[in-house]
């Protein structure tokens, strides 16, 4: 078997242990900076590589660590696995995605038994499982954006082989899979790349501390190793899509960018191996160019994720005016249409949380709706409040509903976050395992310092290291079953089958969606087609101007609700929401 590593950092000798043997490694007179050798192994071997007369490190290329980011790298064949189902052929313009933590999704915490529960899903009519990150990182359970192992599979959660199972098990149900990859950076424990070669540069710094090197020198190799490690997942796993967190946080000043070589990438493995696979960024900077095609001069991201609807939403609801949500509080009724007509609130607008202007307009006449996911609630916006409260905490089981019609109705491809089809009860908080008791005691009061900042009490602020704290996660099932989480659950498997069943639902016509609203009486209708949907978010009954063609008819709605009369107007109860057509 082959074996190679890029470590330009070794002076001397690179030498491979396999089981407890040692192997000479030579230098590759192609390759400035590898070191290959060969030795007979098999799957499961377990190996790592010295660099001089340094420790034993595992490979950064590992594609299992039976041990975690500190101990060995195993041996993976992947053409060990038999697989049962083909990949089924899904299109991003249709899809409905279900974001979810494998270590709270069940009370087990692993991919095989959140995999038993995927018939649940595809009964929902979910149509694409968005999995966040499954890199290894040091401990058992966390959210997984510090992992360090971009090669590998948690082993906690099953390893290799258990991915492979939830992906044939997923589409053996018509799901398809998406996995969330980080490439901004790595977590702080159990990092062993620095060792290896100029993974990291101090020409840019992040919220992390030194960037990952995209642009200094030595960046080839360091693009190839993430480029090569997210092309692994769709063709070693068969995944059909990744979600790229934090985009904005790729420093990387190339004129070919790396985002624009991964999305090329990944369009020729599609072409190569006849599948769909797309890439959903993360990004904050409100440019319309990261979802424009290569060929238009864009980036080539076949969609992202659109925080400003997530915001004016949120504020709508809520009332909340702290921080980011500011700009949209000041009239969120208005700040919510905007964003389901023209997508980005700051599209060259002055942020007051930035302190200057943000953003650029999207072209509505070009650009497809489903290039933006519509949400609202994330890992993101549930797990980064002080206690981890999801919107079902604070509103009412009406309002969750509006919530639920906005997002599963709207322009935007839609995504939920694991248990948010039943307004989940259970708190979604930010938890770690870190082992580096330093690192773990700096985490808990980093916590709580953040939050003491914004007039929490340090005692009221849950200790991410506290087993409890994930324990208190992990999602309570047996809410589906008693109301008013078993009447949310219908309600959204309403709306799923209406978008599956009208065309007018997935059209990616952005132009032509049209909105009305009363800041005051804090209702809003949009139009898509001949479908309008409704919702009223006021405490008191609404009569909305409609307008009749006497062809009106409901297609759902959340409290008993009439058509339109002749005089136009729609009686909508407080709290509520109704779709319906004229067509």
């Amino acid at each position: 078997m082959l074996f190679e590593v890029w470590a330009p950092h070794a002076r001397d000798r690179v030498t491979l242990e396999l089981n407890g043997e040692r192997h000479p490694l030579e230098r590759d007179a192609e390759r400035p900076g590898w070191w290959t050798g060969t030795a007979p192994a098999a799957d499961g071997d377990r190996y790592g590589f010295a660099l001089d007369d340094g420790p034993l490190l595992p490979d950064p290329r590992a594609r299992r660590l039976p041990d975690g980011p500190d101990g060995l790298a195993a041996v993976v064949d992947h053409d060990t696995y038999a697989w049962r189902n083909d990949t089924p052929r899904l299109r991003l313009r249709s899809a409905v995605l279900y974001e979810l933590h494998v270590g709270t999704f069940t009370p087990e915490g692993t991919l095989d038994a959140a995999a038993e529960r995927l018939g649940e899903l595809a009964g929902l009519g979910i149509t694409h499982v968005e999995l966040m990150p499954l890199c290894p990182f040091p401990g058992v359970h966390g959210w997984g954006y510090d992992g360090v192992a971009p090669w590998a599979v948690h082993e906690p959660y099953g390893g290799p082989e258990a991915l492979k199972r939830f992906v044939d098990t997923a589409h053996g149900l018509g799901l398809g899979v998406v996995l969330d990859v980080v490439h901004n950076h790595l977590g702080p424990s159990g990092n062993h790349l620095p060792a290896f070669g100029p993974y990291f540069t101090d020409t840019h710094h992040t919220p992390w501390g030194a960037a990952v090197n995209l642009d200094a020198p030595g960046s080839d190799e360091v693009r190839a190793y993430f480029l090569g490690s997210a092309l692994a997942w769709l063709r070693d796993y068969r995944v059909d899509g990744l979600r790229l967190d934090a985009v904005h946080a790729l420093a990387d000043t190339r004129a070919l960018t790396f985002l624009e070589e991964l999305s090329a990438a990944v369009d020729e493995l599609a072409k190569e191996q006849g599948r769909q696979h797309f890439l959903i960024a993360e990004s904050d900077q409100g440019d319309p160019r990261t979802t424009t095609p290569r060929t238009a001069g864009g980036l080539g991201i076949h969609a992202q994720w659109n925080d400003d609807f997530h915001h004016a939403l949120h504020t709508a609801l809520t009332g909340e005016a702290q921080g980011y949500y500011a700009d949209f509080a000041r009239a969120p009724m208005a700040a919510l249409a905007k964003t389901l007509t023209r997508v980005f609130f700051h599209d060259g607008t002055y942020s007051s949380f930035r302190g200057r202007h943000h953003g650029r307009p999207v072209d509505r006449e070009r650009t497809p709706a489903h290039r933006f996911l519509g949400y609202a609630q994330t890992h993101d916006q549930i797990g980064n409040r002080a206690t981890g409260d999801r919107l079902s905490a604070t509103l009412s089981p009406g309002l969750l509903a509006c919530a639920a019609a906005l997002v599963l109705t709207g322009p935007s491809v839609p995504m939920l976050f694991m248990g948010e089809e039943w307004g989940a009860g259970t708190p979604w908080m930010y938890f770690t395992d870190h082992t580096d008791p330093e690192l773990a005691e700096a985490v808990r009061r980093g916590r709580r310092r953040e939050f003491a900042a914004h007039g929490w009490a340090e005692e009221d602020i849950p200790d991410p290291q506290e087993p409890a704290t994930r324990d208190r996660s992990v999602l309570d099932r047996t809410e589906r079953e008693r109301d008013p989480h078993k009447r949310l659950l219908a309600w959204h498997r309403e709306l799923i089958a209406l978008r599956r069943a009208q065309p007018d639902l997935t059209d990616p016509d952005l132009a032509g969606v049209k909105v009305a609203y009363d800041e005051d009486a804090r209702w809003l209708v949009f139009r898509r087609g001949d479908i309008r949907v409704a919702v009223n978010l006021g405490k008191e009954p609404a009569a909305v101007p409609l307008g009749s063609n006497g062809h009106d008819r409901i297609l759902a709605t959340w409290t008993p609700t009439d058509p339109p009369g002749p005089d136009g107007l729609l009686h909508l109860a407080a709290e509520s929401a109704v779709v319906l057509t004229d067509g």
